[in-house]
């Protein structure tokens, strides 16, 4: 009750929930002695992959004994899960410790949510300054508030593509101008480009990093991955290959991540990581709703020996690689689709037409941003075999379950917390 009751508080200090400005949270993190300033850092922008990346790198850390601490948004069933210090999730008793103490320093003065809560996770990890951060840097990272640090040990960019263009001017709603705000002031370091959606979008990255004086690692050319039938995959760099088994986390396309991950941590020399830790902690990466399997509870209950899958991707990228890899099940697939309002609902359907055996459209709970269910099914009118269901446990209970099919349950992260809460 009382995390709830800070939590409402701190949403009241700004009108918006997004402003993007940097000076409030410069102005609140000088008041805290700035906090920020000389961690160590790994910084992760993109709009695609940047959690799982994060995860990867930490599970391999966890391994060779390297404590770190992680800042991640949004979070899918509790806030906690933003703020990891010494691989730990935080109490709630030490969050509305940290909390209060912040919002005490602040004095009423205006800031965003985020913005507030992005100077609390600073204030708290000057505590454990032996740790690496791994600093997920959301929306566009030019203006977001992680962006204030002033030295990492690298960045890392992920899959970039079209999302959040509603906080974009209508003439720069596009590709380049979202590669700008993520790339165009990225600090002097090392950069790892992860493998991009395409050629013309991995050329536009390179082209606007290209000043930047980082010592530059991209997929394709200084880093490489290749998928073996027999169970195991090769990773390659300068450093040489190496042989490895598949990781715990379904998915092709989660290879890349955590070659990219890979990538990261043995261009920091200083860790140190060996080749075993590598192997070892990629069979135990903890990913919430990233193409997860829900193995039991309520939800799983429903639908018995069929398979029931939460993936939170909610643009047209992370459409595209969810397709592919539905495209790679012999099965017939049923999606359960709950999006927020400001995205393009249209064009994330469209990635599945003609792939899945039913598409049902559900309200998301105790999201008053989110598209009405009802609505949803409205726009894809189009898309054959189509229902709205009120509840998720309707939506579930309603599809017609043969031998092997399966449920993915899409469209929002903030869908897959209400998921997993409910199962």
């Amino acid at each position: 009750m009382k995390l709830r009751q800070i939590l409402n508080r701190l949403q009241r200090l700004h009108p918006k929930e997004i402003d993007l400005s940097l000076n409030r949270i410069n102005r609140l993190c000088n008041k805290l002695g700035n906090p920020q300033n000389n961690l160590k850092y790994i910084s992760v922008v993109g709009t695609n992959g940047k959690y799982s990346t994060i995860q990867a790198i930490r599970a391999i850390l966890k391994d060779a004994n390297i404590n770190c601490n992680i800042y991640t948004s949004p979070h899918i069933q509790k806030i906690n899960e933003r703020f990891i210090y010494n691989d730990e999730e935080i109490s709630d008793e030490n969050l509305v410790k940290l909390l209060t103490e912040v919002e005490d320093i602040n004095a009423g003065d205006p800031i965003t949510y985020f913005e507030i809560i992005s100077a609390a996770y600073f204030y708290n990890a000057k505590k454990f300054k032996n740790n690496i951060n791994l600093l997920e840097s959301g929306l566009f990272h030019r203006a977001d508030a992680c962006s204030i640090i002033n030295s990492n040990l690298t960045t890392i960019i992920t899959a970039i593509g079209l999302d959040h263009l509603d906080w974009l001017p209508k003439n720069k709603q596009t590709i380049d101008q979202i590669i700008f705000e993520k790339t165009s002031s990225l600090l002097t370091s090392k950069i790892i480009v992860s493998k991009q959606s395409s050629n013309e979008t991995l050329n536009k990255i390179t082209k606007s990093i290209e000043k930047n004086p980082s010592k530059k690692f991209i997929f394709g050319k200084d880093f490489n991955y290749s998928l073996n039938e027999n169970g195991f995959f090769y990773y390659e760099d300068k450093y040489g290959a190496i042989k490895l088994p598949l990781p715990n986390l379904e998915g092709e396309f989660q290879l890349s991540n955590i070659s990219t991950a890979i990538a990261t941590i043995r261009n920091i020399e200083e860790l140190n990581i060996s080749d075993q830790n590598i192997k070892n902690g990629i069979k135990k990466i903890k990913c919430i709703a990233r193409f997860s399997e829900i193995k039991n509870g309520k939800l799983k209950n429903l639908v018995k020996k069929n398979k029931i899958y939460i993936d939170g991707s909610h643009n047209p990228l992370g459409a595209s690689v969810l397709s592919k890899h539905l495209n790679s099940l012999e099965s017939n697939k049923h999606i359960i689709l709950g999006m927020m309002n400001n995205k393009n609902h249209v064009e994330y359907i469209n990635y599945f037409k003609d792939k899945i055996s039913s598409l049902t459209t559900v309200d998301i709970p105790n999201q008053p941003n989110a598209i009405n269910g009802k609505d949803l099914m409205k726009k894809l009118k189009n898309f054959k075999n189509i229902s709205y269901k009120k509840s998720i446990e309707e939506a579930i209970s309603s599809i017609n379950l043969k031998d092997n099919d399966i449920i993915i349950i899409t469209g929002s992260l903030y869908l897959a917390g209400e998921v997993l809460n409910l199962n």
